[in-house]
């Protein structure tokens, strides 16, 4: 549990700036999955920190990359 604590937020954010910069380089859909475990990620790390700010922000977009991953595979 002290590893997942003490990397969670670094290795989330790693996957948030890689989905960041393939979106500017228009790199989809791949953009969408690192993006999305990376929101995941800081969702999780808020859960575990007890930390609304950062379950309010992240929590947030989790259904926004549903409706990318819904108009992905809908097509």
């Amino acid at each position: 549990m002290y590893l997942i604590r003490k990397y969670l937020k670094w290795i989330s954010t790693f996957f948030v700036l890689t989905g960041i910069l393939l979106t500017n380089l228009n790199i989809y859909p791949i953009n969408i999955f690192f993006h999305g475990f990376g929101v995941i990620g800081w969702t999780v790390a808020g859960f575990i920190l007890k930390d609304r700010a950062i379950l309010t922000n992240f929590g947030l977009q989790i259904p926004l990359f549903l409706i990318g991953f819904i108009n992905l595979y809908a097509v």
